[in-house]
């Protein structure tokens, strides 16, 4: 049962933006919350995590400056900015059943990101 649920991939020129968003079906978030992506061929990559209360927030060197990762109280948002033909990949969110990001949880299906050069 899909409890993660990722929405607002596409295709994108490179030095647009894309806005991706994650939901929890029914319910609200209570963990730090995370975005993932595999790009084609690779393993999956951490990029981005904020803690339960929005205090603790730490970006990868490969999106920092370009991503920002914010929350409420039932969605968690990744705001990419000035996009490269790298960052295509499957993105997902992730739920920690920690407050701060501690590897144990849960996540989404994935939602497609294609950049365009």
């Amino acid at each position: 049962q899909v409890q993660l649920h990722e929405s607002g991939g596409g295709l994108v020129q490179a030095g647009g933006s894309l806005r991706l968003s994650c939901a929890a079906a029914g319910r609200s978030f209570g963990g730090a919350l995370a975005w993932f992506r595999r790009a084609p061929g690779k393993e999956r990559e951490f990029l981005a995590t904020i803690s339960w209360n929005g205090d603790g927030i730490f970006y990868a060197d490969s999106v920092k400056g370009r991503f920002i990762i914010s929350r409420d109280i039932g969605t968690v948002n990744l705001e990419m900015n000035s996009l490269k033909p790298e960052d295509t990949g499957v993105y997902y969110c992730y739920e920690d059943r920690a407050i701060y990001y501690s590897g144990d949880g849960i996540w989404g299906q994935g939602t497609q990101v294609t950049v365009t050069s």
